[in-house]
């Protein structure tokens, strides 16, 4: 969320962005915003005037009490009487005013890094940079799905009946698979000098709306019925919300956090060949790292955050690439952001299997997170970044280090987590 300020004194920088992100049928809320806002500081120039207008009254009446001048002191109380009412009836138009101004900033998206290439759509995201040279095999990949139940390690059909589409049982050594990179992730960072934290599963409604755009909570989030309470579709929701009403001390900083949790998302995405098996599900687990810092420093972090992402898989042997995120294809939280993207050798494509962003103050903003400075507190930027997810992880590991026989080589650096098995065998 902008400040309002900025939007006032940069109305056509804020419009211009708008257009770069290809939401052109939002300018008209930037006048909007602005009109709004002039209202507002106009209404409460009016209750400030009218404050001093009834303390400087209200203390001339009992000065005319004591001089007898009873008329004229009952004159001064009805003034007094009609400013309260009057204050009372501004408040109320200030609030409605404020409300709908509040809806439309988090509305208006975020000012992106000029780094950011110009797109319409994901078909227009720039690729930055390859990471380990890709191999074709000598003998055709099958589906994730088809490996995975040659090594008996799923049973989607028992899941459908518990839970239905979207879900499945991991069994066996995919399932034991499945927790070890989600160990090796969680080491990985904390080798990093992240603290590990395990945080809670649903937030407050408050909490959601201070962490996504309205967009994402309706397509992403599922309510519980009755309560205030959404599960989470990320663990970065519930750990930015950790910070929310606080005032940072600057020595504290930068706050480094990896948190595992199991996501819930509703909506499970186009049906098709690549939605049958793990790659889109409703429910799945995840080891996420999260930045609080100064502003001038996220950039910076950015960086470092992305590259962890590829450095893990790299240390595994799964060749990956950089995509920089387009214009169009931000949401309107986001400054910067880079999907890391795995190599399928089935395909002879990448696929995402994990998301890095820079949200440069707009969270910060909407969830009233400070750090105290020196001339004033001022907001904090935060950042969040996929360390890995196993489901679309286990579609890279299965498919890079399958052989023809069926059989599966896991990573060295997962062994240790595998109680020393090497090979997956059919």
């Amino acid at each position: 969320m902008l400040d309002i300020k900025f939007v006032r004194e940069n109305k056509e920088v804020v419009k211009e962005n708008i257009k770069k992100k290809f939401q052109d049928a939002k300018l008209p809320l930037v006048d909007e915003a602005i009109e709004l806002d002039e209202k507002i500081r106009s209404l409460k120039n009016e209750s400030g005037n009218l404050r001093a207008e009834r303390n400087s009254s209200s203390s001339k009446i009992g000065l005319l009490m004591r001089e007898k001048k009873i008329d004229e002191a009952n004159q001064i109380k009805q003034r007094v009487v009609e400013i309260n009412n009057k204050l009372v009836d501004i408040e109320k138009e200030e609030e409605e005013l404020s409300l709908k101004l509040k809806k439309i900033m988090m509305t208006i998206p975020n000012i992106i890094d000029p780094v950011v290439p110009i797109g319409k759509d994901d078909s227009e995201n720039v690729e930055r940079e390859r990471f380990i040279e890709p191999k074709t095999p000598s003998f055709p990949i099958p589906y994730h799905l088809d490996i995975i139940e040659k090594l008996n390690g799923i049973d989607l059909d028992a899941a459908r009946k518990v839970a239905g589409n979207g879900f499945y049982y991991l069994l066996g050594n995919i399932a034991r698979l499945h927790e070890a990179v989600i160990a090796y992730a969680r080491d990985f960072m904390i080798n990093k000098g992240f603290t590990y934290c395990i945080p809670p599963f649903m937030i407050r409604s408050h909490v959601v709306t201070g962490v996504m755009s309205f967009a994402e909570m309706d397509s992403m989030m599922y309510k519980i019925e009755g309560e205030d309470l959404f599960l989470i579709g990320t663990s970065e929701h519930s750990m930015i919300g950790r910070f929310i009403d606080t005032i940072l001390e600057k020595d504290k900083l930068p706050q480094t956090l990896t948190s595992y949790s199991p996501c819930f998302r509703k909506e499970k995405g186009a049906h098709g060949i690549e939605e049958r098996g793990i790659y889109r599900i409703h429910q799945f687990e995840k080891q996420e790292m999260i930045v609080v810092c100064e502003p001038e420093d996220s950039p910076a972090w950015f960086d470092k955050l992305w590259h962890y992402s590829v450095e893990l898989f790299t240390s595994m042997g799964i060749p990956v690439r950089a995509l920089e995120c387009c214009s169009g294809d931000l949401a309107d939280l986001k400054v910067r952001s880079i999907d890391v993207e795995a190599w399928s050798p089935r395909q002879q494509k990448y696929f995402e299997v994990g998301s890095c962003s820079n949200l440069g103050d707009a969270q910060a903003r909407r969830l009233g997170i400070r750090i105290k400075g020196e001339k004033g507190n001022y907001f904090a930027h935060t950042l969040n970044n996929t360390v890995v997810a196993p489901p679309r992880m286990l579609i890279a590991l299965l498919e890079n280090f399958l052989h023809e026989d069926g059989s599966v080589d896991v990573p060295e650096v997962l062994w240790p987590y595998m109680g020393g098995t090497k090979v997956l065998k059919p």
